[in-house]
């Protein structure tokens, strides 16, 4: 039986997870939430990924919740919705607190929990021809488990409106609602998402990882001396960290830093 989710890592370490139902639009059922789960762990846990990219194989990136999933969880009971529902909760949460960058590459449809999955990456690059609906009311539900993560990218206003509305929108209108970072020709989704991995691979991997956690962490303090002093607290032990160490060596004495010589070599 084909893996409705494939899992790789090239030369570079860079994991790809890939969306592999193209015949039901990469529709979400629970196996597919199962294995997309088994997968970010993965590539979080592998010291050696520097970034993953999540995407999907034909024409849509994808469709949402699979038709034979929700007919069984018409037929269940609260408490089965309910870990039915947490399952795709962790999925989602997995993803969003990932210690690598995250990169979504995104060409047609992208409805309902698809649009959770982008919003959970950091980084998310778009087909100018790509479209997008939270769909959710349309059938007398809402979108969950996935807000926290949509309103996050989008803002609470706006998601006033498209978590009601279940409207369409375009490519360009996600670019300006924060939903995707840049949109594209389809023909440039995957040269926008090398050029960006180029210049995170010239990064140290730790810093990465850091700075990823400090903007979660930061985005919802208020900015006070308690965070004056956490902050300079934690600046304070990356410069005295190995990694920050190698770094303010390598520009003070004008050469590259081991970790770009070490990736150069591959």
């Amino acid at each position: 039986m084909e893996q409705s989710v494939i899992y790789s890592v090239d030369e570079r370490n860079i994991a790809t997870v890939t969306l592999n139902r193209a015949e039901k639009h990469n529709a979400f059922d629970d196996e597919m939430i199962n294995e997309l789960t088994r997968a970010f762990k993965k590539a979080g846990e592998d010291a050696n990924v520097r970034a993953l990219i999540l995407k999907a194989e034909g024409k849509s990136f994808s469709a949402g919740a699979d038709l034979n999933w929700m007919k069984k969880m018409a037929s269940y009971t609260e408490a089965q919705n309910e870990s039915d529902a947490l399952a795709l909760a962790t999925m989602l949460q997995t993803l969003y607190k990932m210690p690598k960058p995250t990169i979504a590459r995104v060409q047609g449809a992208a409805f309902g929990g698809a649009v959770g999955l982008i919003a959970c990456c950091d980084i998310a690059i778009g087909s100018k021809l790509s479209k997008f609906c939270l769909s959710e009311v349309k059938i007398g539900l809402i979108p969950a488990t996935i807000s926290p993560y949509v309103v996050e990218a989008m803002g609470a206003r706006v998601c006033r409106r498209y978590f009601q509305t279940a409207e369409v929108f375009s490519a360009r209108r996600a670019r300006r609602l924060g939903l995707l970072s840049e949109s594209v020709t389809e023909d440039e989704l995957d040269s926008t998402i090398d050029n960006i991995l180029s210049n995170m691979l010239k990064n140290g991997p730790q810093a990465v990882a850091k700075a990823k956690d400090l903007v979660q962490w930061v985005s919802t303090q208020e900015i006070n001396d308690a965070l004056l002093t956490k902050t300079s607290k934690l600046i304070a032990q990356v410069r005295t960290s190995e990694e920050g160490q190698e770094g303010l060596s390598a520009f003070l004495e004008k050469r590259s830093a081991s970790w770009v010589e070490v990736n150069n070599d591959k």
